[in-house]
Order: C-alpha cells, then structure tokens, then sequence
C-alpha cells in the first residue's frame, strides 16, 4: 500500500477541478482496500472525509479532502456462465466503463452497445443506473458484488435489491456511503435487440450508408453523435450532462405545450420525460461564460471548466440555471453529477 500525501485531484476528476487531498492511495483488490481502510482508522481522526474514487466522471469537487482518498483499480473481465441466448460478463469495478463496452462489441456480446462513450468506470455504473438512447444499465444488469466499509465483508446485489430508477439506485440513497462496489456481472445476449428510435441514432446510421445492421454499427453511431454534441474532458473539463432530465405529470406538460409548442416530451407511463438541455437553452444559458466556468455551447445540459474554474464557480452558475428554470417552466432541475 502506497500512501501519498497533499495529491492534488485535478486529474482525477474529469472536471478539472484542482483540490488536493491530504493522503491518496489506490487499491486493486478488496484485501487492498481493508488494508487502506485500516490504515485510515489507524492514522487519521474518525471526523476526517472518506473518499472512494472510481473514473471521477461524474462528480463535482468544491472543498480539499481533509482525510483519505482511495481509487478503485480492481481489473479484469470474464465469461462467468453462458446459455443458449445469454452470456454472465463479470467486470472489475475499475475497469474502464468505454473499454468494457469494446470488449462487448469485440465478441459480439449485445446489449450495450447504445451505452458507448460513457466516461467513467464500471463500478459507477450501477451506482447512477447510467443510461443513453433507450437503454439503461439496469436492462443488462445481472449482479455487483459490494464491500461494507463498517462491516468489512462482501454482499452481492441482484436487480430487485438496487432499486434502480433514473439514475438512481440504492447506493445514492438508502446504501449511500456504506459499500465499495467492487465488480459487476452483466447479462448480455448472444441474438441483439437493437435500440435505434432515440434520438438521432437512425439518422446517424442512415448518413453511415450503413445497410446490414449490427452492434458495431450501432455503437459507432452513437459514438458519432456523442462526440458531435459532448465536450472531450481531456480538451474543456467536465462530468457530461450535469443535470438529470426532469420528470413532470401529464397535466403540467400540456400546459407549457400550450405556451411553448416546440418543448420535446417523451411519456412515460402518465408522466413526461423533458430534455433539461432544451429548458436550459430556452432561458439563454447555451454558450454562457463567466470566468472560466460556462454552458457548452453545442449542449446546454453539460456545464465545462475551460481551465481553472473553482468547483463553487461552477455551483453558482448552476445554481442561477436551476432558478431560471424554475422560474420560466416551474420545474425543479436536479444534478445528476455529484457534488463533494
């Protein structure tokens, strides 16, 4: 075990956001991890912060880290059991999330292949359920197994145990702070059911020439318009779409139809699903600036540190794009990234 101390974060965390944290270290198996945990409950006061790390994609860092950060790079992928239709993949939780979803395509397992691009790690996956153009993590979701910080044992979660919802689980709110996920087994299928009807996917494919469809192709498709709309973190910090698309009832969608006719709404049972981009582009923040923090100006969903922003610079101004928001279509935008 290699404990650093006063590490800054900014490379750590695809915003950019230069923190320091007092002690740093890294672990690539769960014995790793009760050794760095020990250590923290040896050497430092029980009031100092805990931090376990994954890809650092989707979160905001605002303050120093007074105590320990700990970054998961527990490795590996491998076939665990397969049928007929279905494959069980088992991943380490470090794994890269993008380089997962490659390893999928190469050997033509499906079923994330709408999920290409997403930055971060495997371990976070279950964590945000993340999700894009018609899928979620959980539709693919077999099993994760977890770490108890207090406990110091091992739990396997299935599906009905993580309470998925739009990026939520159980690990944001009832578990939250409690486990160290660790790996997470997937059940992909041998025979795709693509998912081309979100978004701008079949146009894509259609300007690809594309004419015998397939996982690759569909991959490709949406990596084309991912990178088309979303900023590269390693050119202009930040953690994607920094708001979560916000959920309204039937009745209040079709009264801001009525005085905006252009809003786009997906139903979803009796509610309405809203592009939060679209809400934050209609109150003018696409393209806005202040110092270094601003609203990309080819996605207003995605807020970017184009150099040296501080984390509470980019709170404010999400802040006043939450108020104006409100303001405008009454409706409460909720961060998707998390702030610590």
């Amino acid at each position: 075990m290699d404990i650093k101390n006063n590490i800054s974060l900014r490379k750590y965390n695809t915003f950019g956001i230069d923190v320091a944290a007092a002690h740093f270290t890294a672990f690539s198996s769960v014995e790793e991890l009760n050794e760095s945990l020990e250590w923290s409950k040896k050497h430092l006061p029980e009031t100092d912060s805990l931090l376990i790390l994954g890809g650092g994609s989707n979160i905001l860092p605002v303050n120093n880290i007074n105590g320990l950060v700990i970054k998961n790079e527990i490795a590996g992928i491998e076939k665990t059991a397969e049928d007929d239709d279905s494959v069980l993949i088992k991943a380490g939780a470090g794994v890269n999330w993008h380089q997962f979803v490659l390893y999928c395509l190469q050997n033509n397992y499906a079923g994330v292949e709408n999920l290409a691009l997403i930055p971060g790690c495997v371990g976070a996956s279950p964590m945000q359920n993340i999700g894009a153009y018609g899928v979620e993590l959980k539709d693919v979701f077999h099993s994760l197994e977890a770490f108890h910080l207090k406990e110091k044992n091992s739990v396997i979660f299935h599906n009905a145990d993580c309470g998925f919802g739009y990026r939520e689980s159980v690990f944001k709110n009832k578990h939250k702070g409690e486990f160290v996920i660790t790996s997470v087994t997937f059940r992909l299928k041998k025979i795709p059911d693509f998912k081309i009807n979100y978004g701008a996917i079949k146009e894509e494919l259609q300007k690809m020439n594309i004419t015998s469809l397939n996982i690759q192709s569909i991959a490709e498709a949406v990596m084309n318009i991912r990178r088309s709309k979303l900023p590269d973190p390693a050119v202009i910090g930040n953690a994607g779409s920094f708001f979560k698309n916000p959920l309204i009832s039937k009745e209040h969608f079709l009264k801001l139809k009525n005085s905006f006719p252009g809003m786009p709404g997906y139903e979803l049972k009796n509610e309405f699903k809203i592009a939060a981009g679209w809400l934050i582009e209609q109150c003018g923040w696409k393209g806005y600036r202040q110092g270094d923090a601003g609203c990309h100006d080819k996605q207003a969903l995605v807020l970017v540190n184009y150099a040296n922003a501080k984390g509470s610079e980019i709170i404010e101004l999400s802040n006043k794009i939450t108020e104006s928001v409100k303001v405008k279509f009454e409706i409460e935008l909720e961060t998707e990234v998390n702030i610590i």
